[in-house]
């Protein structure tokens, strides 16, 4: 049985740069206006260190829109999970730019106390923004998709009440941050993990419910709209080694095609989730959640999320959140919620 769960990381871009407006508030309002027409929800991953940076500074008027809209997620029964890009907060505004810590780009690589530190103020930011003290997301995705070395920052997570991450894509690889989520390949569609996103464990506080990927040959990757929103997005200036590691992430016979809503188009949505059907038909028992990604700030082809969530109602393929993704897999495992 195939699930759909559509996820939206909801961020400026990764420079700083961009209007709160523009990039996260307004795509935001049109994309569930779209939900509302098809009595579905999505799960927005809040990167709550950019917005409280921002609002801390004064930068950005449009911060009390997006306030507003995070109650609205809520209020509407629109998933919240945790989104971390860690850099931002020793972030500084200087002449009229973001300047960000980037030693803490990668949550996983700072010391569990710094991890616990910045963990829990992200969430009292969410917190705050709701009203309510005893909210905790369920759901988790590490900026940058960088949830490796995982122990340290796994344990903060499941010690805070997540209960499932979504930073997983199989097949990744980023050599410049070490990242290689390769063996994730021989698992399922999702599992449990303790010390190593990778690696099922089923004693693992966590379940991992990675974004949807397929392996493609490199040159698929290569299509006008994908090209159009990346040349769009503010590039940073990165070392010769950097881009060495780029060019080998790049050229890869075989490359993890993302299941993004937004920056692939309507046929190659299609064709992806026609492979899952033609899968699923042979074994229908087997529960497959396929998660989908897509950030606000590439959120501008509204016509194709409109055709594709046409396409999934009338192949009888559910919407679902994380939070049902997780209860799901917890009652078929007949444990309680609390073990994870």
């Amino acid at each position: 049985m195939i699930e759909c769960i559509f996820t939206i990381d909801y961020e400026i871009y990764g420079n700083g740069e961009g209007s709160l407006r523009e990039l996260v508030y307004e795509p935001a309002q049109k994309l569930i206006a779209v939900f509302n027409r098809w009595n579905a929800r999505f799960v927005s991953f809040v990167e709550a260190a950019e917005f409280q940076m921002i609002e801390k500074a004064g930068t950005d008027s449009g911060i009390n829109l997006v306030k507003e809209q995070i109650q609205e997620f809520h209020k509407e029964g629109f998933e919240i999970g945790l989104h971390l890009h860690p850099q931002w907060y020793n972030a500084r505004y200087e002449r009229g730019k973001w300047i960000l810590d980037y030693s803490e780009y990668n949550l996983c690589t700072l010391s569990r106390d710094r991890i616990d530190t910045l963990v829990q103020r992200a969430m009292d930011y969410l917190r705050e923004i709701l009203g309510r003290p005893d909210f905790t997301p369920i759901s988790f995705r590490a900026g940058n998709w960088l949830f490796q070395p995982t122990k340290d920052a796994a344990a903060v997570l499941a010690r805070k009440g997540i209960r499932l991450d979504s930073s997983v894509f199989k097949g990744g690889v980023q050599r410049r941050h070490r990242l290689d989520y390769r063996p994730a390949l021989k698992n399922g569609y999702y599992w449990r993990f303790q010390d190593n996103a990778n690696l099922a464990d089923p004693e693992g506080q966590l379940l991992e419910v990675p974004t949807y990927s397929a392996m493609v040959p490199s040159w698929r990757m290569i299509t006008k709209k994908r090209v159009a929103l990346q040349q769009k997005s503010p590039s940073t200036a990165l070392s010769a080694r950097d881009k060495l590691n780029r060019v080998l992430d790049l050229l890869r016979p075989w490359y993890p095609l993302k299941f993004d809503f937004c920056r692939m188009t309507f046929d190659e949505l299609k064709g992806m989730m026609d492979e899952a059907i033609s899968e699923d038909s042979s074994s229908p028992d087997q529960y497959r959640p396929l998660v989908a990604i897509g950030h606000t700030k590439d959120l501008t082809d509204f016509e194709t999320v409109e055709r594709f969530l046409s396409f999934l109602n009338d192949a009888g393929i559910s919407i679902k959140t994380l939070q049902d993704c997780h209860d799901r897999i917890v009652t078929q495992a007949n444990v309680p919620a609390a073990v994870y």
